[in-house]
C-alpha cells in the first residue's frame, strides 16, 4: 500500500510537474508557455475545488482516499492533458464565427448585416498588407484615402464629390457637426427616428452641436412649416428617410426637389439622410422601390448620407455625397479623423462599388441582392432537400416539417415589407415545449458552424431563405445533439 497523503490535495501535482507532462510540453510548443501555464493552473483548481466538494477530509487516509482523489480530479495523465488541450484551444479560438443565418432577417445587425462578395473578401485580403492608402504613386506624396472611392461614388450617385466615415450615424453626426454647428436646423416631427441601439436624430443632432427645430406634425409636414422655420440662425434644412418605419393613412411630407429650390431660396444646404441608402431601382430584382442615392442627387439636395453594409452590400461605412465645396468643409472637419474607416473597410467597399458599374449581374454577384431576389419556389425546393436530414439528425425527438414563411430584409430597410419564404419548422415531441425549444435552439448553436433561427408558435424555426451552402449545412449534422 502506498504512502497516504497528509492531505487529498496533495495527490494534485504541481504546476511545474504538470507542465513536464510530455503532452502537455507539447501544447506548449505549439501554442505558447504562458497560455498552457494558464491552463494548468485552471485545471489544478478545478481538480482541488472537486476535492473539497467531496468532502474528502483527513479522517479518509490512505490508497483508497488517494486512488478517489486523484479519480475525482481527473489527474491521470492522458485525460489531465486532453483537459487542458480543450481549454487552450478554447482561448485560441476566435470569438467571431462565422453562422448560418436563418433567421429569415436578411440584413440581421446582430450577425453583421450584409454577407460580403467574394471580390471584397479578396480585397480586404489583399489590403491587409502594406498599401498605398494614402500615398499617391504617381507623384510619391502624401495622398487622400477617400481617393480610393470618391471618383466611384460620384459616378454612381452623380455628386461632385464624396468622401466616407465609419458608419451611417457618423456620417449624419459629422455632417451636421461641419454645417450646423451652434445654429438651428428644421427637421419634421414624422422624421425624427430611432434605430436600433436608441440612436435617434435628435440626441445626434445635439451631439453634433446643432438645435433642431421641430416642424408640421407627426404624420403631415408641409412646404410653408419650413418656410416658416427658415430665421437667422437656420443654417441647413433636413430631411431624414424613415427607412425603419412607415406612416400611412392621412399623410403629407415634402419630397426633396420642393425642398432644394426652398433651400436655394435662402442660400442654405439641404441634407438628407437616406438610412438604408441603395444605389441601384430595387424592383429591377422583384422589391418595392426604395430613393437611390442618385435620383436625391438629382433632386437637388446637396448632401446625402447613407450605409454601406445594409441595402448597398457592402462593408459597414457611412457615404457622404453631394456638393464639393460642401464635401471639401465636411473632410477638414477635425472629427474626421477620429470618423474614417481603415485600409480593410476601404478595399472592401471599393470592390462593391465596382460591381455596380455593371448592374445586369448585380443579383448574382452582390449576395445580399441575391438573397432578397431569391424566389419562393427555390427556396422552398432547398427546404425539401433539408427535411430528411435533419429529421434523421434529431433521431425521432421531435417532428420535421416544411412551412410556408415570411422573411424580413432587415436593419431597418422597409419595414412593413415581407418576402415569401419556405422554412423547417422543429417541433418537440416534449410536453413542455418551453424547454425543449431552448434545447434545441442551443444545439444548433453549439455546431461547428452555429445555426441561428428562431422560435415561434411552439416550433423552431429555420427560414432558407440565406441558406446557400446546404452540404455545409448537412455535413455538421451529425454532430447535432438529441432534444
Amino acid at each position: 500500500m502506498s504512502q497516504a497523503p497528509a492531505s487529498p490535495h496533495q495527490s494534485v501535482p504541481s504546476v511545474d510537474r504538470v507542465l513536464n507532462m510530455a503532452g502537455v510540453a507539447a501544447l506548449a510548443e505549439s501554442h505558447g508557455r504562458q497560455p498552457v501555464t494558464a491552463a494548468v493552473r485552471a485545471a489544478i483548481d478545478e481538480s482541488r475545488a472537486a476535492i473539497d466538494a467531496a468532502g474528502i477530509g483527513d479522517a479518509a487516509r490512505g490508497e483508497m482516499a488517494e486512488e478517489l482523489a486523484t479519480a475525482l480530479a481527473g489527474l491521470e495523465e492522458t485525460a489531465l492533458t486532453a483537459r487542458i488541450a480543450a481549454r487552450v484551444e478554447a482561448a485560441a479560438a476566435p470569438s467571431l464565427k462565422p453562422v448560418f443565418n436563418l433567421t429569415g432577417t436578411v440584413l440581421h445587425t446582430n450577425l453583421g448585416r450584409a454577407p460580403l462578395p467574394a471580390e471584397a473578401i479578396a480585397a480586404m485580403t489583399a489590403a491587409a498588407a502594406s498599401v498605398n492608402l494614402e500615398y499617391d504613386l504617381k507623384s510619391g506624396r502624401r495622398g487622400d484615402r477617400d481617393s480610393h472611392l470618391e471618383d466611384l461614388l460620384a459616378e454612381l450617385t452623380g455628386a461632385e464629390a464624396a468622401t466616407v466615415v465609419n458608419n451611417n450615424a457618423a456620417a449624419v453626426l459629422l455632417t451636421l457637426n461641419t454645417l450646423a454647428n451652434r445654429k438651428e436646423v428644421p427637421v419634421s416631427r414624422g422624421e425624427l427616428i430611432e434605430i436600433g441601439g436608441a440612436f435617434r436624430i435628435p440626441d445626434i443632432m445635439k451631439r453634433a452641436g446643432a438645435k433642431l427645430v421641430e416642424i408640421g406634425t407627426t404624420n403631415r409636414t408641409h412646404l410653408k412649416d419650413y418656410a416658416e422655420a427658415i430665421g437667422p440662425r437656420t443654417a441647413a434644412l433636413m430631411k431624414v428617410h424613415t427607412s425603419n418605419y412607415a406612416v400611412q393613412g392621412f399623410t403629407k411630407s415634402v419630397g426633396g426637389k420642393e425642398l432644394s429650390a426652398l433651400a436655394r431660396e435662402h442660400g442654405l444646404p439641404l441634407i438628407e439622410d437616406l438610412g438604408s441608402g441603395t444605389l441601384v431601382d430595387l424592383t429591377r430584382f422583384g422589391l418595392p422601390h426604395e430613393p437611390t442615392a442618385g435620383e436625391t442627387v438629382a433632386a437637388g439636395v446637396d448632401v446625402v448620407t447613407f450605409s454601406g453594409d445594409k441595402l448597398l452590400g457592402g462593408p459597414q461605412a457611412g457615404l457622404i455625397v453631394g456638393r464639393r465645396d460642401l464635401i471639401r468643409r465636411i473632410k477638414k472637419n477635425p472629427m474626421k479623423r477620429a470618423l474614417r474607416p481603415g485600409k480593410v473597410s476601404i478595399a472592401a467597399l471599393a470592390a462593391v462599388l465596382r460591381l455596380y458599374r455593371d448592374p445586369d449581374r448585380l443579383a448574382a454577384r452582390v449576395p445580399t441582392l441575391r438573397l432578397l431576389a431569391r424566389g419562393e419556389a427555390e427556396i422552398a425546393a432547398a427546404a425539401e432537400r433539408l427535411r430528411s436530414p435533419l429529421a434523421e439528425a434529431l433521431g425521432g425527438g421531435a417532428e420535421v416539417s416544411v412551412i410556408a414563411c415570411q422573411s424580413q430584409i432587415g436593419s431597418g430597410s422597409q419595414p412593413i415589407e415581407r418576402l415569401p419564404s419556405a422554412a423547417i419548422a422543429i417541433t418537440p415531441a416534449a410536453k413542455k415545449k418551453g424547454a425543449a425549444l431552448n434545447r434545441i435552439a442551443a444545439a444548433f448553436r453549439a455546431l461547428p458552424v452555429p445555426v441561428i433561427g428562431r422560435v415561434h408558435d411552439d416550433a423552431f424555426i429555420l427560414d432558407c431563405r440565406c441558406l446557400e451552402d446546404e452540404a455545409g449545412f448537412v455535413a455538421q449534422l451529425g454532430g447535432l445533439s438529441q432534444p
